[in-house]
C-alpha cells in the first residue's frame, strides 16, 4: 500500500484581471493571480485511531472521533517562486478554516514559536532560494486533534509505509555496471529471475542516509507522538544533506590528491570550494533556527495536559542531537576553508613561479637594452657636441658623463635614508660603549676590597 497520491489544486493557469483596480475596491474583493503551479502541490491526509493504525482521510478537516487525530502535510514545489505565490497557493488549499494569520504564520521565513488563534505554530524556514538542495523549510501548527505540516518539497521518512512494502525488508542482491546488461533508468529495483536486484545508485543513496527510509517509522499513538515523529525527520534530513556532503569533500579530496594542475585550476575556475562553504552556511542557519525553535517547542508543550512526557524527554533527545550537528557541521565547514587555502597557496606559488620565469628573462634582456639605448643615442645638438663647436671632439664622452652623474645623484637620493640609518646606528653603538666603559670603571672602583691594617676588608 502507497499512500502518497497527489491532488491537483486548481487548473494549473494563471487568470487575466479584466480591468484596472480601483482605489475604492474593498480588499476582498480584489482578484489574485492564482500560481501556475498549483498542480504540483502534493497534499497528502491520514486518520489515526490512536492503537497503531492510520487510514488515508479525505481532505475535509472534519473534526476526529474520541481518541483519534488528523494529520494533514502539504509539499510545496522547489521551483523559484515568491513567497506570496506559496502564501496564495496555502490559501487556496487551507482556507477555510484556517484564516490569513494562520497561513503566515506557516510560510514565512526565519524561526517562530508561538501561539496563533490557540493552536501552537513552530516553524524553521531558511530564506534560501527554493530550489537549492539546501533550503529547508518545516512548518506545523499542532492543536490537540490535529497536526498540520507545510514543507518545502519532500522530506524523507515523515510518510508511513507497511513493512512488508518496504525495499529495506527484501534481501537483495546488487547489480553494477560491471555485471553485465544496462544499467536501469528508473532508479528503483526488479525482480529479475526469481531474486531482488537493487541498482549500484540506489544503493549509493542509501549509504547517505542516517535511517531506514520509511520502514522502521512507528506508527504515531497520540499527537505528541506525531509531532516528535516530524521533527525527529527533520533532523533526519539535516543529517542526511550534511552526510552526503562530507561524502562529496572526501571524494574532492582524493581527486585533488591524485590530480594535476588541470584539476587544481578547474576547481578555482568553478569555485567549488566557496559554494560549498556557503551550502555549509545555510545548512548552520537552519540548525540554528532549530535551536531557537524546539526548546520553545518543548517547554510550551510541557504545559500542555496532551502532550506525553516521554515525548518530552525526545524532544530533549533532539535538540541534542541537532547540537551535536552543528558541531559536526562545523568541522566540515574548517576542512573546506583549510582547502581552499590550500588551494590559494598553489596559485600564489604559480603566480610566483611565473613572475620568476619573467624576471629571469628581464635580466637577459636589461644589459642588450641598455648598451641598444647607448649606442643608439643621438647627441647631434646637445651642448658639449661637435656639431655645436666644431673644435670639440669629445661630445660623446661629455654626455656620458652627465648621464652619469644623474645616475649617482638619484641613487644618492635614494641611498641617503639607508646611509643616515647607518650612521645614526653607528653613533650610538658609540655612546653605548662609552658609557659602558664609564659605568664599568665605577663599578670596579666600588667593588674592588680597600686593604686595612690587619688586613680585614672592610664591610
Amino acid at each position: 500500500m502507497h499512500i502518497d497520491r497527489e491532488e491537483p489544486v486548481g487548473n494549473g493557469e494563471a487568470e487575466h484581471m479584466d480591468g484596472d483596480i480601483k482605489e475604492d475596491t474593498p480588499l476582498g474583493d480584489i482578484p489574485l493571480y492564482r500560481p501556475h503551479f498549483l498542480g504540483m502541490v502534493r497534499q497528502k491526509a491520514y486518520i489515526f485511531d490512536g492503537d497503531g493504525r492510520f487510514y488515508n482521510k479525505d481532505w475535509d478537516f472534519a473534526e476526529p472521533k474520541e481518541n483519534e487525530f488528523c494529520w494533514y502535510h502539504v509539499e510545496l514545489p522547489k521551483i523559484n517562486q515568491k513567497l506570496p505565490l506559496f502564501a496564495q497557493s496555502l490559501i487556496d488549499i487551507l482556507c477555510p478554516p484556517l484564516k490569513l494569520q494562520d497561513i503566515l504564520s506557516l510560510v514565512s521565513n526565519g524561526p517562530l514559536c508561538s501561539n496563533v488563534n490557540g493552536a501552537l505554530v513552530f516553524r524553521v524556514n531558511s530564506p534560501g532560494p527554493p530550489t537549492s538542495n539546501y533550503t529547508f523549510r518545516l512548518a506545523a501548527r499542532v492543536t490537540e486533534n490535529s497536526v498540520i505540516t507545510v514543507s518545502l518539497g519532500r522530506v524523507p521518512r515523515l510518510g508511513f509505509s507497511p513493512t512488508s512494502k518496504s525495499l529495506l525488508s527484501e534481501i537483495p542482491s546488487v547489480e553494477t555496471h560491471s555485471s553485465g546488461g544496462p544499467p536501469s533508468h528508473n532508479g528503483g529495483d526488479e525482480k529479475e529471475g526469481g531474486g531482488f536486484v537493487i541498482r549500484e545508485h540506489v544503493l549509493e543513496f542509501l549509504l547517505t542516509m542516517n535511517h531506514s527510509e520509511e520502514a522502521d517509522n512507528p506508527v504515531p499513538e497520540s499527537v505528541s507522538n506525531l509531532v516528535v515523529h516530524i521533527i525527529d525527520t527533520h533532523v533526519d534530513h539535516l543529517q542526511d544533506v550534511t552526510t552526503k556532503l562530507e561524502i562529496e569533500l572526501d571524494s574532492v579530496e582524493l581527486e585533488l590528491d591524485k590530480g594535476g594542475f588541470a584539476l587544481k585550476k578547474q576547481m578555482l575556475d568553478d569555485r567549488r570550494f566557496p559554494k560549498m562553504h556557503l551550502n555549509l552556511q545555510r545548512i548552520l542557519q537552519v540548525i540554528a533556527h532549530g535551536e531557537q525553535v524546539f526548546p520553545r517547542v518543548k517547554e510550551k508543550c510541557s504545559s500542555k495536559k496532551w502532550f506525553c512526557s516521554e515525548d518530552i524527554n525526545s524532544l530533549e533527545e533532539l535538540i541534542g542531537r541537532l547540537r551535536r550537528l552543528k558541531e559536526s557541521v562545523g568541522f566540515i565547514a574548517n576542512r573546506v576553508t583549510a582547502i581552499q587555502a590550500g588551494l590559494d597557496s598553489w596559485q600564489a606559488e604559480q603566480i610566483n613561479k611565473k613572475l620568476y620565469y619573467l624576471s629571469f628573462l628581464s635580466i637577459i634582456f636589461l644589459p642588450l637594452s641598455i648598451i641598444t639605448g647607448v649606442f643608439g643615442m643621438n647627441v647631434g645638438g646637445v651642448p658639449w657636441t661637435e656639431q655645436k663647436n666644431p673644435k670639440e671632439k669629445y661630445g660623446f664622452r661629455n654626455v656620458m658623463f652627465v648621464c652619469v652623474g644623474t645616475l649617482l645623484l638619484v641613487l644618492l637620493c635614494f641611498l641617503f635614508p639607508v646611509l643616515y640609518t647607518h650612521v645614526a646606528a653607528w653613533r650610538r653603538r658609540m655612546a653605548l660603549k662609552r658609557s659602558w666603559s664609564l659605568n664599568r670603571k665605577s663599578f670596579l672602583k666600588r667593588t674592588v676590597p680597600v686593604k686595612e691594617r690587619g688586613g680585614y676588608i672592610r664591610l
